[in-house]
């Protein structure tokens, strides 16, 4: 009998279940972090899965190995959002009716995907913890199946089909860095590498804003987070399972922390660099390794999950911006013109002058501290980088427009 919730045989079991349903998604070589960092990176893309993200391998295992009786009464599912859509297409594909209890402030995007799956999106609470209290009380109430979002033997069976995958993609394969949440993912993918490939190291990557299962392992049993602050909202679980953290325990080699400004240069790494588009969970791995956290060796070969795209647009944009200010690419400016006719057109054609584009600007008078006859400008300028933006205050310098540069610009 195996210690675990499941074996192999299990994960091999959910692979033959999901054949024909989810996507074969791709491995790609991160060629531009691999040059960074200097060793062969890899990921696999399960932001090209059906529904955006890795959920729907355990959520179609599981409620298709319901029983009638079970299907008929149709099923519940609390999410922050990949999960409620893995749910509820994995329904749609077996004709039940699914209901997904989603915290308030779930992202927009994942609330009207979930819909468009003819499920019922009930928002309730501000954390996914929330969610499952709720989700569980409209169980009793409305006579429903429950699927759970990882602590279940046919979820994190259905989530090790990806560590089937990745070792006949990477049989060469040293490293693999797994973004942890509940702790699905990284318990069926670790136990699918470890039996095996016995020799890979596995790393799991926790948001700080929300980072139970350290804590958890350093207790022995299932500790629950104090608060749960972080835009990786996909892996931000306040208590690992009780069928998760035992696996994590004996598989994954170690756990480290990454924080949000982090997260948001991996999102703009891999969506410069790689053309692909990942949310704040899908960039954890890429987060940890490019902050040096979970460092690469140059002949070994490392692997990280990409294991959801579903971002908000207006995120992504503000993601966007927050990178283009840490890259150099955003200079905010504040200087001072004479208050007269022409006095705000020599500024801005001097700008031009320096190759700067303007892409915003604010002229105020009585707002600043600033002579009577003087007018207070802010600018913001689009930069080649951050060389060029020295230079360009270098030669508003000389010009005579005295500049204060905002180095901490919070978007």
């Amino acid at each position: 009998m195996s210690r675990f919730a499941i074996e192999l045989a299990d994960i091999q079991a959910a692979r033959r279940a999901l054949r024909n349903i989810i996507l074969p998604t791709p491995v790609l070589p991160a060629t531009r972090l691999s040059a960074e960092l200097g060793g062969p990176i890899f990921y696999k893309a399960e932001n090209t899965q059906q529904s955006g993200s890795f959920k729907i391998r355990g959520a179609y295992n599981t409620i298709v190995h319901l029983s009638p009786e079970e299907q008929g009464r149709g099923v519940i599912a609390p999410s922050a959002g990949n999960h409620a859509q893995g749910v509820a297409q994995a329904a749609q594909l077996l004709g039940v009716k699914a209901t997904i209890v989603m915290p308030e402030r779930a992202p927009l995007t994942k609330v009207v995907a979930t819909r468009r799956l003819g499920a019922e999106v009930i928002l309730h609470g501000a954390t996914f913890d929330d969610a499952v209290a709720y989700a569980h009380a409209l169980k009793e109430e409305r006579g429903l199946t429950y699927v759970h979002a990882f602590d279940h033997p046919r979820v994190i069976a259905g989530q090790g089909t990806i560590g089937l995958e990745l070792v006949e993609a990477l049989p060469d394969l040293h490293q693999l860095v797994v973004p942890i949440g509940g702790g699905g993912l990284i318990s069926g993918i670790a136990l699918a590498v470890k039996t095996l490939l016995p020799h890979v190291r596995i790393v799991g990557v926790q948001a700080a804003g929300c980072a139970p299962v350290p804590a958890s392992l350093a207790a022995g049993h299932p500790v629950t987070a104090p608060a749960a602050h972080t835009i990786a909202d996909g892996i931000a679980v306040k208590r690992p399972g009780e069928l998760t953290l035992p696996m994590i325990q004996a598989l994954v080699d170690e756990v480290v922390t990454v924080d949000d400004e982090e997260i948001v240069m991996a999102i703009a790494h891999v969506l410069q660099h790689s053309r692909l588009v990942v949310e704040g969970a899908g960039a954890a791995g890429v987060a940890a390794l490019l902050s040096g956290k979970v460092p690469v060796q140059p002949n070994h070969v490392t692997a990280t999950v990409l294991c959801g795209g579903n971002i908000d647009a207006n995120l992504l944009m503000r993601v966007i911006e927050f990178a283009l200010v840490r890259q150099g690419r955003y200079l905010l400016l504040r200087t001072s013109v004479d208050d007269r006719p022409g006095g705000l057109a020599a500024l801005v054609n001097h700008v031009a002058s320096t190759g700067a584009s303007v892409m915003d600007l604010f002229h105020r008078r009585g707002m600043w501290r600033v002579p009577i006859d003087r007018a207070g400008v802010e600018l913001i300028l689009e930069v080649r980088d951050e060389d060029h933006a020295q230079a360009v205050i270098e030669s508003l310098e000389r010009a005579g427009f005295h500049c204060e540069r905002e180095s901490n610009w919070p978007i």
